[in-house]
C-alpha cells in the first residue's frame, strides 16, 4: 500500500507592522510559496488595510496552495500615525497587546495551515521581536529570525552593551560625533559615533529605545536561525563577526533580486507593476522618466517614515533646484511636518520647477531606479532603499533619518564607494554641491564601484551563487523540521 504524500511543511510568518520589514517579509513569502511550501503571513489590523487598499495583494498571493492571510491588532488606536516620533510607541503596545493576542491565536488553531489544519512547522518572526522566540519555546515550534536591516547595522546594535561597558557610550556631545568606536568588532578604523545607529545619540544609557534595540538583538542567537537580507561579497567581514554569535546564518538577499530570479518565466506582464506599498503607487512619473535622457534625473525618496522640518524641506528644495538638474521627489503628505504639510509644498514645488521636476505621493521605487534616465538617488538609506540602489547600480547621496539608516550610509560612503554621505547637514550648498558630484564631477569615479556591486548582487541570486544557494538550503531545513502538521498542544504559565 502506498504511503500517502507528506504534507508541504507550514511556515508562519509575522513581521514588525512597518513599511520596510513587510515589503521584505512579503518577499521572503512569495520566494517560500515559489518552492510549494505553505505560509500563514500574519500582519496587523493596520498594515493589512492599507495593503489590501492599494496594492493587490489577496489576487497575486491567492494562486499559492496553502497562502493565507492572517491579521492582529498592533494594540495602537487606528487612528494613530506610525510614522516619525509615534513609530517607536509601537514596541510597546506590541508587547503589552499583541504578544499574548499571538499565543493565543497560536494555542487556540486560529493560524493552523488553511490545507492541513496542522499547527506551523516553524515561525520567521522579525528579528527585531524576541516574545515569539518565548511562545515559540513553550509551544514547541522553532523561531526563526528574519532581521530587515543589513548586516553591519545588526552587528553595531549587538555591539551596544560593549560600547557601554567600555565607556564609548554615552556621546558626550557635538564635539565627540567624529570620535571613533572601537567597541565594533571589524569596523575600528572607520565607525565614528555620528555613525552609530541613531538610538546611540542619547545621554542616558538607560533611554528606553536604546535598551530595547540593544536588548532585542541580543536575542538572535536564541533564534533556530537568521536570516539576513544580504549577500557575501557585500557584507562578507562583518558577516563572519556575527557568526560567532549567530553561527546558522541565511544570506539570501538581494531579497527583491532573488525574487525575480526565481519568478524567471512564470513572471506574468502585471506582475511588474505589483507591489507591497502601504501608499498609492503614483505611476505617471514613468512617463515623466521616459521624456528625460540617460542619467539626468537625480531621484529623491526618503521612505515610508521619515518626517522633515518646513525649514529642512526649503534647504533640500533650494539646492536641488540650484544643482540645475533633473529631479523626481517622492514627498508623501506626512512628509513634511507643520501648518502647511507635504501636499501644499509639493504643489508650490512643481510650479517652481518648470518642467525640471516631477513630484509623486509614491513612487514603483524598484522600477524607477531600473529606469535609464535616473543617474542618482537621494536616500535615507533605509535598506531596502540601499539594496534596491545597489542592483541597479545607481549611486547614492545618503540622508540617514533614524535607527539603522546612519550605520548604511556611512558604509554607502567609506566602505563601499557607492556614494556621498550627508548625514547630520541640510543646507541648500551642501545640498546642491553633492548632488553636482554625484551626477558630475565624481560620476565615473562612484559608477566604477557602484557598476561592480551591482554585477556581485546579480551574480549571487543566480543559479550557483551564494544567495541563491542559501535560500535553497534554507529551504531545505524547513523541509527537515517539519513534523506531518501536528497540533499544537497548549502549555499553560
Amino acid at each position: 500500500m502506498e504511503q500517502e504524500p507528506k504534507a508541504p511543511p507550514h511556515v508562519l510568518i509575522f513581521p514588525l507592522p512597518a513599511q520596510g520589514h513587510v515589503n521584505s517579509m512579503l518577499k521572503l513569502a512569495e520566494l517560500l510559496a515559489l518552492a510549494g511550501l505553505h505560509l500563514t503571513f500574519l500582519n496587523s489590523d493596520y498594515i493589512h488595510d492599507r495593503l489590501v487598499r492599494h496594492t493587490d495583494i489577496l489576487a497575486r498571493f491567492a494562486g499559492f496552495p496553502g497562502f493565507q492571510f492572517k491579521t492582529i491588532s498592533d494594540g495602537l488606536p487606528p487612528d494613530l500615525p506610525r510614522d516619525g516620533e509615534h513609530f517607536m510607541e509601537l514596541f510597546s503596545a506590541l508587547k503589552s497587546v499583541t504578544k499574548p493576542l499571538f499565543r493565543e491565536m497560536l494555542i487556540s488553531g486560529q493560524l493552523d495551515s488553511l490545507s492541513t489544519g496542522g499547527s506551523a512547522t516553524c515561525m520567521i518572526v522579525d528579528g527585531i521581536l524576541s516574545f515569539p522566540i518565548d511562545v515559540g519555546n513553550d509551544l514547541g515550534i522553532p523561531v526563526i529570525h528574519f532581521r530587515t536591516i543589513s548586516a553591519c547595522s545588526f552587528w553595531a546594535y549587538f555591539s551596544v552593551p560593549d560600547m557601554i561597558e567600555a565607556g564609548e557610550l554615552p556621546i558626550r556631545g557635538n564635539e565627540d560625533m567624529d570620535r571613533l568606536i572601537s567597541k565594533v568588532p571589524g569596523m575600528e578604523n572607520f565607525l565614528r559615533c555620528r555613525d552609530l545607529p541613531s538610538f546611540c545619540r542619547v545621554r542616558n544609557m538607560t533611554d528606553q529605545n536604546l535598551q530595547l534595540v540593544a536588548d532585542e538583538t541580543r536575542q538572535s542567537p536564541r533564534a533556530h536561525a537568521l536570516i539576513l537580507n544580504t549577500f557575501e561579497d557585500l557584507e562578507g567581514p562583518v558577516l563572519s563577526h556575527i557568526r560567532t554569535q549567530c553561527p546558522k546564518i541565511y544570506t539570501i538577499g538581494p531579497l527583491h533580486a532573488l525574487l525575480k530570479k526565481k519568478l524567471g518565466s512564470r513572471k506574468s506582464p502585471m506582475q511588474s507593476q505589483s507591489s507591497n506599498s502601504l501608499f498609492e503607487v503614483d505611476r505617471s512619473c514613468m512617463e515623466w522618466l521616459d521624456a528625460q535622457p540617460s542619467k539626468s534625473v537625480i531621484y529623491v525618496s526618503f521612505g515610508s517614515i521619515t518626517t522633515m522640518t518646513e525649514d529642512e524641506f526649503t534647504e533640500l528644495r533650494h539646492g536641488l533646484i540650484a544643482s540645475k538638474k533633473r529631479f523626481l521627489w517622492v514627498i508623501r503628505p506626512e512628509t513634511v511636518t507643520g501648518e502647511h504639510g507635504g501636499g501644499q509644498i509639493a504643489a508650490e514645488l512643481v510650479k517652481l520647477t518648470k518642467g525640471t521636476g516631477y513630484v509623486v505621493g509614491w513612487a514603483p521605487q524598484e522600477e524607477v531606479l531600473a529606469h535609464p534616465a535616473i543617474g542618482g538617488f537621494l536616500t535615507h538609506s533605509g535598506w531596502n532603499s540601499t539594496l534596491e540602489s545597489i542592483v541597479a547600480g545607481v549611486p547614492m547621496i545618503c540622508w540617514p533619518y533614524f535607527a539603522d539608516q546612519q550605520t548604511n550610509s556611512r558604509f554607502v560612503s567609506e566602505v563601499w564607494k557607492l556614494g556621498m554621505d550627508m548625514k547630520d547637514v541640510c543646507d541648500r550648498v551642501t545640498v546642491e554641491k553633492m548632488v553636482n558630484e554625484l551626477m558630475m564631477e565624481r560620476r565615473e569615479e562612484i559608477m566604477k564601484s557602484a557598476v561592480e556591486m551591482a554585477r556581485l548582487a546579480r551574480k549571487s541570486v543566480n543559479e550557483g551563487g551564494s544567495s541563491y544557494c542559501n535560500f535553497d538550503r534554507l529551504i531545505g531545513d524547513i523541509r527537515l523540521m517539519s513534523k506531518g502538521g501536528r497540533k499544537v498542544s497548549p502549555i499553560l504559565d
